[in-house]
C-alpha cells in the first residue's frame, strides 16, 4: 500500500492506494502550527484505525499548497513508515507539457488533478477543483496543460461576506427552497450555492468558446458536491481525482 497526502489549506486528506484501488481517506485539519510528532501520531492512528500497519506501507508521496507544511509532513511519515516520501515539485517526472508563462508556478494540486483526469477521462477537458480556492485547469487534445482561473472557494467567500458586512451572520451552508430568497440566511445560501453554480457555467461556457471546442468537464474538492448537483452543464464529480494522481505520480517516479 502507498500514501497520498493532500496538504490543504484547510484540510490534510490522506489517501491508502494497494495497487489502483483507493482503500480509505481520512481528513486532518490543516494547522501549522503542529509538530512533525503530532501529525505522526495522528497519521499513525488513522492507519491502524483501518487496520493498516505504518511499517508495511511500500511508500508515500504528499502534494502541498501549503509550504510551512511541507517538511513537517515530510519528516511525519518518514517517522512512521520509514520510507522517504515523494513530493510534487520541482524534479519529480510528472508527463505534463505545462504551457504556462512560468511552468514551475502551477500548484501541485493542479498537476495532480490534470495527471488523474488525463488517465481517466477524454481529452480537451476542463478540472475544477473547489476547496478553499476554486481553480480551474485546462488541457487540450495534445495533453498540453494550457491554462486555466483561481477564484475565491465558496467558505472563503462566505467567511468574507459574514466577517465584513457587520449585519450579515455567521451560517451554515445549506441549499435553500427558492433562488428568490425571502430571508437573509436563505438569500445569503442563494447567492453562495446558485451563485456560486452560476459562475462555474459561466466559465465553462467562456473556456469553450475560447478552446472552440466542448470540454469534458471534472469536478473534484470537498465542495464540488454542494455545487455541481445546481449547474446546468454536464460535469462529472470524482471526489478523489487529486488522491489518484498523486498515485499515478508516485509510479512514475518510485524507484
Amino acid at each position: 500500500m502507498i500514501l497520498a497526502v493532500d496538504i490543504g489549506n484547510s484540510n490534510v486528506v490522506i489517501g491508502g492506494f494497494e495497487n489502483d484501488k483507493i482503500e480509505f481517506t481520512a481528513r486532518i485539519a490543516t494547522d501549522v502550527s503542529r509538530t512533525e510528532e503530532q501529525y505522526a501520531v495522528e497519521i499513525f492512528q488513522i492507519l491502524h484505525l483501518y487496520g493498516y500497519s505504518a511499517e508495511k506501507m511500500e511508500g508515500a508521496i504528499i502534494s502541498s499548497v501549503v509550504p510551512p507544511l511541507t517538511t513537517i509532513l515530510k519528516t511525519a511519515l518518514f517517522t512512521i513508515i520509514g520510507k522517504k516520501p515523494l513530493v510534487v515539485g520541482p524534479g519529480l517526472k510528472t508527463g505534463l507539457n505545462i504551457k504556462l508563462d512560468n511552468p514551475s508556478s502551477l500548484g501541485a494540486d493542479r498537476v495532480a488533478d490534470t495527471v488523474a483526469a488525463i488517465h481517466e477521462y477524454p481529452l480537451p477537458l476542463l478540472v475544477v477543483d473547489m476547496g478553499t480556492a476554486t481553480t480551474m485547469s485546462v488541457t487540450n487534445e495534445k495533453e498540453e496543460f494550457v491554462g486555466g482561473a483561481i477564484m475565491p472557494g465558496l467558505r472563503l467567500s462566505l467567511e468574507a461576506l459574514s466577517s465584513r458586512a457587520s449585519l450579515l451572520p455567521h451560517i451554515d451552508l445549506n441549499v435553500p427552497k427558492n433562488i428568490i430568497a425571502k430571508n437573509t440566511t436563505d438569500a445569503m445560501n442563494s447567492g453562495m450555492i446558485y451563485g456560486t453554480a452560476s459562475m462555474v457555467d459561466g466559465m465553462i461556457d467562456r473556456m469553450q468558446q475560447e478552446m472552440e471546442k466542448p470540454l469534458t468537464v471534472v469536478a473534484t474538492g470537498g465542495l464540488s458536491k454542494c455545487i455541481v448537483p445546481h449547474c446546468t452543464h454536464k460535469i462529472i464529480q470524482d471526489p478523489n481525482l487529486l488522491l489518484k494522481g498523486l498515485r499515478i505520480l508516485y509510479y512514475k517516479n518510485a524507484k
